[in-house]
């Protein structure tokens, strides 16, 4: 009983020290703002949910009908090769080590890794491609799986970005911005448009545990940067704790950890009645969906009630948990949620060398599975509402780096032109959308810009990316920085 009442007299001893702080110049700060704080206050007040300021006055934009509701994004870390996918160069074939024509190159710069080559020998996949679907689409042989579902799929072979090496190009994709620190595309569209599931984050990532690790996976690709903190990407992750400190700690049970969420949500609003400090809001919404995740994850992450015909379609990886089949089997689940953006990472596609061993082997791990969320979706009648993205950072060069035989070579990075898909929720399903050289080194139709991919993701999603802004130190940020068009030819 004692030790009740010391908690009590305590908390409130806490309680009245930070009150206590509201002094001469807090109290200025506060009031300073006058009679255009006060309206906007009685705007705010009439709203039944609990929006920060800059997502309520977001809500006065132009809105766009949206044609996705939620996006699950594959994203192959490492750079898949066009050549070994989607982009067919048969006349290559006659051209094996032959070095690469300065017409076709024109100058442009080569990685470090083989500028000081004498000679940029060309070098034609040692795979087949095959035509499949309505429209005859090429696919490589390498993606079996993939080819049964082409039609669902708007391959778009004419990307490129300015990045050339691994780190400022994925941090380019995810981010916008070569340089660390801006907020991912997944807590842009967190912060534009909320979440669905209260019970569950808006953004979550999945990072496939039997993938080559060859390039690093950081934290701040699905960071919030700038964006409240709530609008990070959450990482599951397989074993005993799917989410970092979500559990317990040791010694606590259901009602401490209550109780002591309590307390500190208390904290937190006395400390925001008197800063005003939006992280402070964010702080708070964090931990209430921290506690509400203790009951919602288990039940997620958990397949066991799955039957065998869907362990059957995504592949015998899919009972291993932490894989990437496992993990798209997962992701179908967070859709099904309601959860908004969900990310797959899957590394090991950087291939310098052992290009066609490690090719196979990457395909071997993925195709099945990709292929298969495209089913599920569609026969859950999701699909049409739901955007699936699949690619990675850049694309690779039609010359080999270092050693190369038929059945041995590597490619180098190339960022001047690459393939990816989107399939789903308005887009146009069995198309192929822009055009290479012969090489695959230059694009001569329909040049899609990173910026450009990212812009059009966000116009499905009904965002303009021109609007959704956010001022930090002075300056409006976008996801698109100063650039992005929407890409029409592919919108259905």
């Amino acid at each position: 009983m004692l030790s009740v009442f010391n908690k009590k007299t305590t908390k409130m001893k806490d309680l009245e020290n930070i009150s206590q702080k509201l002094d001469r110049r807090n109290f200025l700060m506060k009031t300073a703002s006058g009679l255009g704080a006060l309206a906007l206050g009685n705007l705010l007040a009439h709203s039944s949910d609990a929006k920060s300021i800059e997502q309520s006055l977001l809500s006065a934009l132009p809105n766009i009908a949206p044609k996705a509701k939620r996006v699950v994004y594959l994203f192959m870390a490492g750079g898949p090769s066009q050549f070994e996918t989607f982009d067919y160069k048969p006349r290559l074939s006659n051209m094996f080590g032959q070095d690469l024509p300065d017409s076709v190159r024109k100058g442009q710069r080569l990685t470090g890794m083989s500028a000081n080559q004498a000679v940029l020998p060309v070098v034609p996949s040692a795979y087949k491609f095959n035509q499949h679907g309505k429209n005859k689409t090429w696919v490589s042989e390498l993606l079996p799986y993939t080819a049964q579902v082409v039609d669902e799929l708007c391959i778009i072979k004419s990307l490129y970005t300015e990045q050339i090496n691994h780190d400022p190009a994925i941090t380019f994709f995810q981010t916008g911005h070569q340089l660390p620190g801006r907020p991912s595309i997944g807590s842009w569209l967190s912060y534009g448009l909320g979440s669905e599931n209260q019970n569950l984050p808006a953004f979550i990532v999945l990072v496939s545990k039997n993938a080559a690790k060859d390039q690093p996976l950081y934290a701040r690709l699905w960071g919030n940067g700038f964006l409240p903190s709530e609008h990070q990407g959450v990482q599951f992750r397989s074993g005993k704790e799917p989410v970092l400190f979500l559990n317990n700690p040791e010694g606590y049970d259901g009602p401490d950890r209550q109780q002591m969420l309590g307390y500190l949500t208390e904290l937190n609003q006395l400390q925001n009645e008197n800063w005003a400090d939006p992280e402070v809001d964010a702080r708070i919404a964090q931990y209430e969906m921290a506690y509400r995740m203790q009951t919602s994850v288990p039940d997620v992450m958990d397949t066991t009630n799955e039957p065998d015909e869907v362990f059957d379609l995504y592949g015998p990886d899919s009972r291993d948990k932490g894989s990437y089949a496992a993990n798209c089997l997962l992701a179908r689940k967070l859709l099904e949620k309601d959860v908004r953006f969900v990310q797959l990472y899957h590394q090991g596609w950087d291939h310098h060398g052992g290009l066609p061993k490690n090719m196979a082997q990457q395909c071997k791990q993925t195709d099945q599975a990709t292929a298969a969320l495209l089913i599920d979706l569609k026969r859950r009648g999701m699909l049409e509402d739901t955007l699936v993205v699949w690619g990675g950072e850049f694309g690779r060069t039609v010359y080999s780096q270092g050693k190369l035989t038929k059945n041995d070579y590597g490619r180098d990075h190339h960022p001047r032109c690459f393939s990816m898909w989107m399939a789903g929720a308005g887009v146009k399903a069995g198309l192929s959308y822009g055009q290479t050289d012969d090489f695959s080194y230059n694009i001569v139709k329909d040049p899609v810009h990173v910026h450009d991919f990212q812009a059009t993701l966000m116009h499905l999603m009904g965002i303009d990316h021109e609007q959704l802004i956010y001022k930090y130190q002075g300056r409006r940020f976008r996801l698109t920085d100063v650039s992005g068009h929407i890409v029409k030819g592919i919108l259905s």
